[in-house]
């Protein structure tokens, strides 16, 4: 019969980044946050720490136990985090929801501290996170996965000084994939529809 043809696939799915795959889960990640400029301090401080919590993991690990991190660290409040003291450390250890890495617990307390002791200097941790791109995305024209780098100068820099200020698992590859995840860096494949050159 004529005239079916052509509705034969109405709706067409979108070219993606092909990192994401199918999965539900990621592929909302994908088109809804990833590369997203984040600028509020709060989401920032907790972007950063589910980073360093998938270090040696993959990020879908991670993002499928969010809310139970989010659970498990009252929201992600640094204020609250910051006071947490070694009956808080073995509940967490106990905790099935999130990665059960006596380091990477430590760390996030740690980090709580190091970011409240900088929201109390002349600038936002946002402000100063957003600093190292002059405020500004920085957009990638990357055509293929290969040409994504891993890590790069800045990520370096930007590792170094946060471990003077007192940071952990901000290693210069986890920083990269944080500044990818918050949109400091825009490392969506020319081809994506989330690209800025499609808007």
């Amino acid at each position: 019969m004529k005239g079916t043809e052509t509705r034969a696939n109405p709706e067409q799915e979108p070219t993606r980044c092909p990192w994401c795959g199918e999965d539900r889960i990621y592929v909302a990640y994908h088109d809804e946050e990833w590369g997203q400029p984040l600028k509020d301090n709060q989401p920032l401080f907790e972007a950063l720490i589910l980073d360093g919590a998938q270090a040696g993991l993959s990020w879908i690990t991670i993002l499928k136990r969010r809310a139970a991190y989010r659970a498990a660290f009252d929201g992600m409040n640094p204020e609250k985090i910051a006071r947490y003291g070694e009956k808080d450390m073995a509940r967490l250890l106990e905790n099935p929801g999130i990665i059960r890495n006596k380091r990477k617990i430590r760390s996030v307390i740690e980090n709580a501290r190091s970011y409240l002791a900088m929201m109390e200097g002349p600038v936002s941790f946002s402000q100063w996170l957003w600093n190292w791109v002059e405020g500004e995305p920085v957009i990638h024209h990357f055509k293929t996965p290969a040409e994504v780098p891993t890590e790069t100068d800045l990520s370096r820099q930007i590792s170094k000084e946060l471990k003077n200020r007192g940071f952990s698992f901000v290693g210069p590859t986890i920083l990269y994939a944080f500044m990818q995840a918050v949109g400091m860096v825009n490392d969506h494949l020319i081809s994506c529809f989330k690209h800025p050159e499609h808007h």
